[in-house]
């Protein structure tokens, strides 16, 4: 039995034709199960290239998976959307105007037919509750008998969060949290006071440590109130009073001080209470010996190293795709379950989640090189991890990409930036380079899984997280030996990695180990801070050369930069993503006086919030929330000829105007808007 999970929006990526912000619907994925087992799986954010994409899955992460696997849409048994029919249909009424009202069952057959050409039965289509996809998602991969499950984020289908029990095949819903008493949104909701948004729950996360959160106690305990039976109720009402505080609220952009640390501190320590008061009760009711978490607030590191510290499990199991890409999962596995009326099981534990697009044998991966060798030079290495290994040893910052990417919002080995872990210096050396983000976030240590409690106080009997999903202890005495991947409370989000799943990753870290003494390497996403974590290998080179990376590391192959003349760019096509526009307007200066200002813009909703030194602007309409930049005259005409096909010198060449001078500023132009992600830039094929 074939089952396809989905969840996002609606709107193709070149639409917007629903009011939708990304707050809402946002993280979209597919993903695809056969007979209950996953085939592949894959965010549309890793395809269209948007961050937290809401564009529908349905246009790229489902063509992808259906063809990584060899099927078409139409040998698919089920198709599972992540919310309740009824929700949905809700939704869509608030924002279509009743003479272009359709019902999502027949919205979704519709897109499914624009896309793959073909008409499906709407039968096939199959709702899930939002929680519940997010519940049975996590129990399911963690391998336990029978667990206590809690699925907690913002909101979904009219509520916030469940807690349920899986035991004897069946998960049995125990209570619901209410949207009134959300605790995704008392988090987004008090994070603004910071000057931070949705999306920048775990910045927060990383702040925190740098704070005191009895500093604001007496305020914080108006804010929520513990009840019985493990319940809770948020007051939002109060927060107000958090307006009389010095620098609060803070402008984004502005200086962190002490009293946004301290704020920080004092949100997360309330999260926590109120989580810890839940899970209290139904231990003590339930006796439950195993905990499975997902949904948005499953994502807070923190949060899960303390319950895993607190004893109170033997053991804990987060989904690592928490947040709503998680929930296409959910979905395509409760279709199954719906269809075959099987026992809800767990055979074994999640071990890996390497679903995603894969970069190809070493053959396809040098043809792909050849094209970009105008800007690269590479070399087929003999042991790429030894080669690797003693360059990082050397201090240098490597891309790395291999197999498959990843499922899920994090890095694991297959996607990374990797780095020494040893001087505290690199966390500002790869900020400058790559990921222009605060300094106050941490750099997470992926190692070698039997070294991990040689270096980490890991609790319980379970010695394996290789999904990045809890923060543990750094034991005192290597904490001054892992100086960049040690934050300021003595804790690291660890991955640990199995010769097993990742034998090449694996590798990379033990050459390390052998040069060093030290079997850890500092990992993080490849991507800049304006996109999603890099997918293909044009993905990779294009992060390569637009940031100030030393080397990149594609299968076997070791890939330096050229130092090249502009004109080498006059060879390059451009394209646009199909989520950008550009336009032309006329804004009045004076009497009688206008002025011509062009822009390129993206078309998505609010959520996406980016700073590169003004170069950007992020407009914080209530709706939307549109990233764009200024471009030149010359440059706008340019655009109005991109057709995939064309150099830019053969665009050029339509302006007879342009001159040597001309051109530079053009090529300078291009390489600004192809940093942000604006536009694509590839090179031509050689024949």
């Amino acid at each position: 039995m074939i089952t396809l999970g989905l969840n996002g929006g609606i709107d193709f990526p070149y639409e917007n034709e629903f009011n939708f912000q990304s707050a809402d619907l946002h993280d979209a994925a597919a993903a695809l199960l056969v007979d209950g087992q996953v085939v592949s799986a894959i965010e549309e954010e890793r395809l269209n290239r948007i961050k937290h994409s809401n564009k529908s899955s349905i246009y790229s992460a489902t063509q992808f998976i259906l063809e990584t696997a060899g099927f078409s849409i139409q040998d698919v048994d089920k198709i599972c959307y992540y919310m309740t029919e009824d929700m949905c249909n809700q939704l869509l009424k608030l924002v279509t105007p009743k003479n272009k009202y359709a019902p999502i069952r027949k919205r979704l057959a519709r897109k499914f037919a624009e896309r793959f050409g073909c008409d499906i039965s709407e039968d096939k289509i199959y709702f899930v509750p939002h929680h519940m996809a997010h519940a049975i998602s996590t129990f399911t991969m963690s391998g336990f008998d029978e667990s206590l499950i809690l699925a907690v984020d913002k909101s979904g289908d009219g509520i916030s969060g469940i807690i349920a029990e899986a035991k004897d095949g069946i998960i049995k819903q125990l209570d619901t949290i209410s949207l009134k008493n959300s605790l995704g949104r008392f988090y987004t909701e008090l994070i603004e006071y910071l000057g931070f948004t949705h999306f920048d729950e775990y910045k927060v996360m990383g702040l925190a440590p740098y704070g005191d959160p009895k500093t604001y106690k007496k305020i914080f305990n108006a804010f929520y109130r513990l009840l019985p039976k493990g319940r809770f109720e948020i007051n939002s009402d109060y927060y107000y009073v958090l307006n009389n505080l010095d620098g609060i609220p803070r402008e984004k952009g502005e200086e962190i001080t002490q009293v946004h640390k301290d704020l920080a501190a004092s949100i997360q320590e309330s999260l926590e209470i109120m989580v810890f008061h839940l899970l209290k009760f139904y231990k003590d009711t339930y006796n439950p010996k195993k905990l499975c978490l997902a949904g948005g607030v499953a994502q807070n590191c923190t949060l899960n190293g303390k319950i895993l510290y607190s004893g109170m499990f033997e053991d804990v199991f987060v989904q690592p795709a928490s947040y709503d890409a998680g929930t296409a999962l959910g979905a395509a596995i409760l279709g199954y379950y719906d269809e075959t009326k099987n026992k809800i099981i767990s055979n074994s534990r999640l071990e890996q989640v390497y679903w995603g697009s894969d970069i190809g044998p070493n053959e396809s991966i040098m043809e792909t090189l050849k094209c970009w060798e105008t800007f690269i030079d590479y070399q087929k290495a003999d042991n790429i991890a030894s080669e690797a290994a003693k360059l990082l040893a050397d201090g240098a910052i490597i891309g790395w990409v291999q197999g498959k990417s990843e499922f899920g919002p994090r890095a694991l080995g297959n996607r990374s930036i990797l780095g020494d872990p040893r001087p505290p210096e690199n966390k500002d050396i790869i900020n400058a380079m790559v990921k222009k983000r605060e300094a106050f976030r941490p750099f997470a240590p992926s190692i070698l899984e039997e070294y991990v409690e040689e270096y980490y106080i890991v609790p319980g009997k379970y010695k394996k997280f290789p999904f990045m999903t809890f923060v543990l202890d750094v034991k005192k005495e290597k904490q001054e030996i892992l100086g960049a991947v040690t934050h300021v409370d003595g804790t690291a989000r660890i991955q640990t990695v199995s010769k097993k799943t990742n034998p090449k990753f694996w590798e990379v870290i033990d050459e390390f180990r052998k040069i060093t003494g030290v079997p850890v390497l500092l990992n993080t996403s490849f991507n800049n801070n304006v996109e999603p974590i890099v997918n293909s290998i044009d993905d990779a080179i294009t992060c390569f050369l637009t940031t100030k990376l030393h080397y990149l590391v594609v299968g076997d192959y070791l890939i330096k930069k050229k130092e090249v003349h502009h004109s080498a760019y006059l060879e390059t096509v451009l394209s646009l993503p199909l989520h950008i526009q550009f336009n032309h307007s006329r804004k009045p200066v004076s009497f009688n006086k206008f002025e011509d200002i062009y822009e390129i813009r993206d078309n998505f909703l609010k959520g996406r919030s980016v700073d590169l030194g003004g170069e950007v602007v992020l407009f914080p309409d209530l709706s939307f929330g549109v990233v764009k930049s200024k471009i030149s005259g010359d440059f706008y005409s340019i655009l109005t000829k991109v057709d995939g096909k064309k150099s830019l010198d053969q665009l050029i060449d339509s302006n007879p105007a342009a001159d040597a001078d001309k051109i530079k500023e053009i090529v300078d132009e291009l390489i600004k808007l192809w940093t942000l992600r604006l536009i694509k830039v590839k090179p031509k094929k050689k024949p």
